[in-house]
This record gives structure tokens, C-alpha cells and sequence, in this order.
């Protein structure tokens, strides 16, 4: 082997080497030799990664600041991470999406699975927002950031450093425009609907990508119908009914600036008249459309992440069964109800159980008609079962 410009850093005896070899992506504190020479390896330093053997496994970025110790960035133990490595794994996301979408409004890069691990980009147009969750981006971010414009032709770059994830990592928190300039919201036509993307003062990148395939499926259920969209950020659910031809649509958030973008992204399609919004916490708004015996044809749900880790998972749980419960009283016979979650801590079946004892405790039999998930835009990675994070489940309820 050739020798390599970075530090080495060597796993335990008994870790789990095979592993790591056959696609896992971290190595964790506990699996680490951790000597003098290794706690003295900065955070977002690169190194080359070796078994209990001494043999190479690979390139990783190190934090010994986190419990994910190293990240396999290359299992050629051989390559150099610079502007050029970053440059060929943009190209492969690039390509990909390519293939899947008409317009360049997409996750580009997943994390882990696009071989960037800890990493978050999401294109609008020509703007990019880019969330450097792990230390080893963030030290690298003017090469990432070049790497980007390079093989996209993006003009402005929002650096996005905010979130749970960086502070695990020791990250500090800060939000920019790294490059370019922006004038206001972003325009995003998805599903035939507009939305208005805040790049750099929205929830997360400024949109929720991931609910694209979800957004088309509940279109098929909205057409003359009225619907109710709760958590609706600037619109999801809402805006994608009124495109499918929906008859009406009131969308219900916390925020006063994501319902204005709301309206705005309603104003851009030309049909405000069909769109209303109630600014309010969502279970009580939920609770006083009970009372008031509201009946909408098509309801849906979509909050932020109830269970945002394993300590939460029963605190979530039931916040998703009480939202059931208070959503379901509010469909009309033969009607539908869409439950999403994107708590990584929360799977499927614990999920789906969830919301169907909720439905139950409010007064309504059901049937799951449908389960969605992330679009293409958002791959997996196999090893890591979380990375499933998004679930849609889609009732049709009795009469």
C-alpha cells in the first residue's frame, strides 16, 4: 500500500470489523483504540482506518468528541477526501436524480447514503442548502462547497448549520449565505402545486422534499373534495389537494410566517379563493373543530418528530395516538386520514399500531389503504435501519 497523508486510527479487538467491511458506516467510541495519539486527532480530521490486524479498511472522517467516532467515508484506504473526491460523489447523486426528476428541485445528497456521510443537500434551482451535520464536513465546507457549484452550476449556497445532529457532534449553530444572494422565498412547483421555500429562515432546508410521492397520492383522493391539513408547514398537503382539484383546503400551523408562505404558494397557483389557514397548536385546534362538528372529506396529519430519540419513543407514541384520535371524529363517513410521522426512534409497525388505536379511541373503524415513505430522491442505506425515518399511512374510514 501507498502511504497515505492522514493519521491512523485502529479498532479493538473483538469489534465488528466485518461490519464496517461488508457496507456499516461508523465505528463507534466503545470500538476504538483510543490512545494518546488518537485523542489528540481533531474533530473533522480524516484518517485511515484499520482492524484489530493492523490491515486497512479504508478513509474516515474521526470526532472523537462523538460517540459515532469515525465515519467510513472511502473503503479505499488509498483516497484522497478533497474537492475532487467531493466533485465525484455530487456527480453520482447528480446523476441520479436527473433520471428521476424534470426540474432540478431535489435532495441531492442523503447523508450516509450518498457517500457523504453526516451531509444534507437540497436544490432549489439555482440555490442549494447544505447541512454540514458532521464535524468533518463543517471543517471542510469551502472544498464542499466548490465541489457543488462545480458539477451543479448552482449560484447561491445557504450553509444550514442548525439541529440536534450537529449539537451531538459538538457543531455550533449558525445559518448563512455562503454564496450568491437571495431576494426572498424560492418558488418550488412539485405535484402541479407552488410553494414558497424561506431558504434561510424556514423549518429545516425550507421545504419538506420528502413528501413529494405522498403529496401525489393524496392528490387522488382530493379531487372535489375538502380537506383539512394539519402541521401543513407551507402547505404540503394543502396546496398539492387544491392542485388535484381539491374543493377546498384549510391549512393549520403554529407559524405565522409558514402560513404566509402558505398563501403566497396559494396566490402564485390562483386559488386563494379555495384556501383558508387557522394559526394555532395543533391539538387544540384539532379539539375545537370536534366541538364544533366540523367534517372534512380528507383529513391529514403531519408533525414534526414526536420521538426524536429511543428516551422519547413512548412520550411520542402517544402524541401520535391522541393526534389519531382527535383527527378521526373529524372525517366524514367514507372519508380519508393521512398520519405521517418522521420520528427516526419510531418504526413502522409501532407507528401503524399507534394510529390505529387512536383512530379506535376516536369512535371510528378504518382501513390502511396505503404506506408511503421518501421519494427516490431520499436512498437508504441498508445497515442503517433509521434511515427509514418518514412513514405515511393513509386510512379510508367507515361510514
Amino acid at each position: 500500500m501507498m502511504s497515505s497523508p492522514y493519521p491512523v486510527v485502529r479498532m479493538k479487538p473483538k469489534s465488528e470489523a466485518r461490519a464496517i467491511r461488508h457496507g456499516f458506516p461508523w465505528v463507534y467510541a466503545n470500538e476504538v483504540v483510543t490512545d494518546r495519539r488518537t485523542k489528540n486527532i481533531q474533530p473533522g480530521a480524516i484518517a485511515v482506518l484499520e482492524d484489530e490486524n493492523r490491515n486497512p479498511m479504508g478513509v474516515v472522517a474521526v470526532n472523537p468528541n462523538s460517540k459515532i467516532f469515525c465515519r467510513m467515508l472511502d473503503q479505499n484506504p488509498e483516497a484522497v477526501v478533497n474537492q475532487a473526491w467531493m466533485e465525484a460523489c455530487l456527480s453520482r447523486a447528480l446523476c441520479h436524480r436527473e433520471r428521476l426528476y424534470d426540474a432540478p428541485y431535489y435532495r441531492l445528497i442523503h447523508a450516509e447514503s450518498d457517500g457523504l456521510p453526516g451531509v444534507v443537500i437540497d436544490r432549489f434551482g439555482d440555490a442549494a442548502v447544505v447541512q454540514p451535520n458532521a464535524a468533518w464536513a463543517d471543517v471542510m465546507f469551502e472544498e464542499l462547497a466548490a465541489a457543488l457549484a462545480s458539477v451543479t452550476g448552482v449560484t447561491t449556497i445557504v450553509k444550514n448549520g442548525t439541529g440536534r445532529a450537529r449539537t451531538l457532534e459538538g457543531l455550533a449553530e449558525e445559518t448563512t449565505c455562503h454564496s450568491g444572494k437571495l431576494d426572498g422565498p424560492v418558488p418550488v412547483e412539485m405535484n402541479g402545486a407552488i410553494y414558497m421555500a424561506d431558504l434561510l429562515g424556514g423549518q429545516k432546508t425550507g421545504l419538506f422534499l420528502d413528501q413529494r410521492q405522498n403529496h401525489a397520492f393524496a392528490q387522488r383522493l382530493t379531487n372535489g373534495a375538502k380537506v383539512l391539513d394539519v402541521f401543513s408547514h407551507v402547505g404540503g398537503f394543502s396546496l398539492a389537494a387544491l392542485a388535484g382539484g381539491a374543493a377546498g383546503a384549510v391549512a393549520v400551523d403554529g407559524s405565522a410566517a409558514a402560513l404566509e408562505l402558505a398563501l403566497q404558494g396559494a396566490e402564485a397557483m390562483g386559488v386563494q379563493d379555495r384556501f383558508s389557514t387557522i394559526k394555532g397548536d395543533a391539538f387544540d385546534v384539532l379539539t375545537r373543530l370536534e366541538t364544533e362538528k366540523a367534517q372534512f372529506d380528507v383529513v391529514i396529519c403531519d408533525p414534526p418528530a414526536f420521538a426524536p430519540n429511543k428516551k422519547a419513543l413512548e412520550a411520542g407514541l402517544r402524541a401520535y395516538e391522541r393526534i389519531a384520535k382527535l383527527a378521526a371524529p373529524l372525517v366524514a363517513p367514507g372519508g380519508y386520514l393521512a398520519l405521517c410521522s418522521c420520528s427516526h426512534a419510531v418504526d413502522l409497525a409501532r407507528f401503524r399500531n399507534a394510529s390505529a388505536r387512536g383512530i379506535g379511541r376516536g369512535g371510528r373503524r378504518c382501513q390502511l389503504i396505503h404506506t408511503g415513505s421518501a421519494g427516490p430522491d431520499h436512498p437508504l442505506l441498508p445497515q442503517l435501519a433509521e434511515s427509514g425515518y418518514l412513514k405515511a399511512l393513509f386510512f379510508r374510514l367507515d361510514g
